[in-house]
């Protein structure tokens, strides 16, 4: 009978409003919880707290807020967390921080703690998006994996492209683990003409971005995609959910220009975020630092195609049922004209199928063959320490 895993789980840059990272965070832990495992997850946050969830045990240690992020806090003590370690005992370690919390790969090391880092993002791709040459961004981050990959036992990428970085610097304990999507939660039958309605026309094309409004995610393609179909004729209105530092800018460029886009903020309802995305005509997703991009995935799931940038890792996942185009709205706009050009119930049906070959017990089971950990067989019985049911924790922090 197989032994189950104490897997501690550091992350930063993490906020109330977060998307693909908390998503991913969420139904990793349950999924290691489902199957026998003991997840733990320690993240930064306003104040302490210790709880028991469906994703395992949630520790929340204070983190100070970084500027000019929208509300990214991180784990700076790092004497605290440490202790925390020491005092968890993991038998894993799994990192999703490439920067910050980099130290924890030498603790894990001195410690005899096998551990992964997930590469979220490509360390050129983010550094490119702000403002570094291509030359420049290259070296620097060919020196930051270089200690990454030496740090941890394993690194963790979910697509080729995010790999392509680390096996240039000739890494070789990289692993291939995708992410997945809610196959249940996010479906075609969502769409709701009442609320298509409230945002478009039945003339107008109903575009939607989920997207952290933040430097390296390139919201502002977008708008420039809405612009460029309104110069060639086309009808068309933007809805963006989704928050950031960009925000108040890009507002006033709407504004600016009398561009007809809706700014809803932070969408923390599951169920109404996945209306909007199944309801939408074409959904986008300009990051071009993405090495997954669980956002577009979720609205292929709904039957909703995407065009994304040609630069990140989502040519990959959209396959033959998006489009992808360069960074720029002039190319984002022909690859929205191109998607509407097929038949509405071909192209939706074609981005459910897609969306359904990355479902969450597949990555799950990826995510845990990176840490040599089995996949009990069948459910195993919730232990006492692991309720589904979120409630306070004494003690630990």
């Amino acid at each position: 009978m197989s032994v189950p895993l104490r897997i501690v789980r550091l992350a930063n840059f993490v906020a109330p409003a977060s998307g693909g990272l908390r998503t991913a965070l969420r139904e990793l832990g349950a999924g290691y919880l489902a199957a026998g495992h003991d997840p733990v997850l320690i993240v930064p946050g306003e104040r302490a707290s210790d709880r028991e969830t469906e994703q395992g045990r949630v520790i929340t240690l204070p983190g100070p807020l970084l500027p000019g992020t929208g509300g990214y806090r991180v784990l700076t003590d790092k004497r605290r967390v440490a202790g925390l370690l020491e005092a968890l005992a993991p038998d894993r370690l799994e990192v999703s921080d490439r920067t910050t919390l980099r130290w924890s790969g030498v603790w894990a090391r001195r410690a005899r703690v096998p551990a992964v880092m997930v590469s979220h993002e490509t360390a050129d791709g983010v550094l490119r998006t702000w403002g570094l040459s291509e030359g420049m961004a290259r070296r620097t981050s060919d020196a930051l994996n270089i200690r990454t990959a030496h740090h941890y036992s394993r690194v963790v990428c979910t697509t080729e492209f995010a790999e392509r970085e680390f096996v240039r610097i000739g890494a070789r304990n990289v692993v291939r683990a995708p992410l997945g999507v809610d196959l249940e939660g996010r479906h075609p039958a969502l769409r709701d003409p009442g609320l298509r309605a409230r945002h478009a026309r039945e003339d107008e094309v109903l575009l939607v971005m989920c997207s952290r409004l933040s430097v390296e995610k390139r919201p502002g393609t977008a708008l420039e995609a809405l612009e460029a179909m309104l110069r060639r004729g086309r009808r068309a209105v933007l809805v963006v959910a989704g928050d950031g530092p960009l925000r108040a800018r890009l507002e006033q460029r709407a504004r600016e220009r009398r561009l007809p886009v809706t700014f809803l903020g932070h969408v923390g309802d599951r169920v109404l975020l996945s209306a909007l995305q199944a309801s939408a005509d074409v959904c986008l997703a300009p990051g071009p630092a993405e090495t997954f991009g669980l956002a577009a995935l979720e609205a292929m799931a709904c039957g909703t195609p995407v065009v994304a940038s040609a630069s990140s890792a989502l040519s990959e996942v959209v396959g033959s049922a998006g489009a992808t185009a360069a960074d720029n709205g002039e190319a984002f706009a022909d690859g929205i004209r191109m998607l509407l050009e097929r038949p509405e119930s071909e192209r939706r049906e074609a981005a459910r199928a897609r969306a359904a070959c990355f479902g969450w017990p597949a990555a799950v089971e990826a995510f845990l063959a990176a840490h040599d950990a089995e996949v009990r067989v069948g459910r195993p019985e919730a232990p006492a320490a692991a309720p589904t049911v979120e409630r306070a924790r004494e003690g630990v922090v």
